[in-house]
């Protein structure tokens, strides 16, 4: 089953993510492709993650595609003006690359080439609003295509970033402009992202698309600080910090933290999937899947 054919059937989906190499080996993602085949939905590609380059997201959305894995193509604003996107989107849709998670993406000044221009023609609502509309048969010139596309169009939240009432703001007007499913940010705060899905369901946003939480299972407590103090908008508790700290065996604290975050994400109201991100530990997929109870899902 699709993706597509999973959000319209209204069943519980199960998202990875994984990223491209930096180099022209493709054989590295037939390899992670491995950890992902008959286990997950959908396993996001991203592109240039952090701004640093990367293997092509299209290139490496179309060998997880001939491996027999439902890719889903992360596109960014940063890198290209509003004639590169859509021609990029419609080269992924003409390789049967289906699915897009529109992105801003990371500014170029934390990534390995700081000096590069950001192009920023869009940002990620306009790009959304761009892809729903080659969906229908026009690019933005207003020119009609022979051929619409099809894509099924994602994008990102983050329900940790301050102030609180812009990210419930930005994510209704994404799901205005086209959006059919939205990831959210790793979560590490329970507490806040309760109140976030709250107003999300106040609002009717999960009636209007798919809500994936985002579990980002970790191998060390280095890890975390590393995320709580670099990463911009990440918001984490004590309590996943001081277990990591004080387990001697960090990376099976790391799995079961991720195991009971997915057994409590997947009761809230509006969560209708979650969005595994197993950062550079694509191999730990299957075991959390598995003892998360998920596994039947693909049975």
């Amino acid at each position: 089953m699709t993706l597509k054919q999973k959000i319209e059937s209204k069943q519980f989906i199960v998202c990875g993510e994984t990223g491209p190499p930096q180099s022209c080996d493709g054989e590295l993602i037939r390899e992670k492709s491995r950890h992902f085949k008959g286990i997950v939905d959908a396993v996001n590609i991203t592109d240039n993650q952090t701004a640093i380059v990367r293997l092509s997201s299209i290139a490496s959305a179309k060998i997880l595609l001939d491996e027999g894995v439902e890719p889903i193509m992360q596109m960014t604003c940063r890198d290209r003006n509003r004639l590169a996107i859509q021609s990029d989107l419609l080269g992924a849709a003409a390789l049967g690359i289906n699915n897009v998670l529109c992105l801003t993406g990371d500014y170029q000044k934390f990534g390995d080439h700081p000096e590069a221009k950001g192009v920023f023609d869009l940002d990620s609502i306009q790009l959304v609003a761009t892809v729903a509309q080659m969906n229908k048969g026009y690019l933005l010139s207003g020119k009609e295509m022979k051929k619409p596309t099809e894509f099924v169009i994602g994008a990102a939240a983050n329900p940790f970033a301050v102030p609180f009432e812009m990210r419930l703001i930005r994510l209704y007007k994404k799901v205005q402009a086209g959006a059919q499913f939205i990831q959210t940010q790793p979560v590490f705060d329970m507490e806040l992202f309760a109140r976030w899905m709250e107003k999300v369901v106040e609002m009717g946003l999960h009636e209007k698309c798919v809500i994936l939480a985002g579990v980002m299972p970790v191998k060390s407590v280095k890890a975390l600080l590393y995320m709580k103090k670099e990463v911009p908008g990440v918001k984490i508790s004590d309590e996943y910090i001081n277990r990591m700290k004080d387990s001697c065996e960090p990376k099976d604290e790391g799995v079961k933290i991720a195991v009971e975050m997915i057994q409590t994400l997947k009761n809230f109201q509006g969560v209708r999937g979650i969005h595994l991100m197993p950062v550079m530990w694509e191999s730990i997929t299957p075991v959390i899947v598995k003892e998360a109870g998920l596994a039947s899902i693909f049975n």
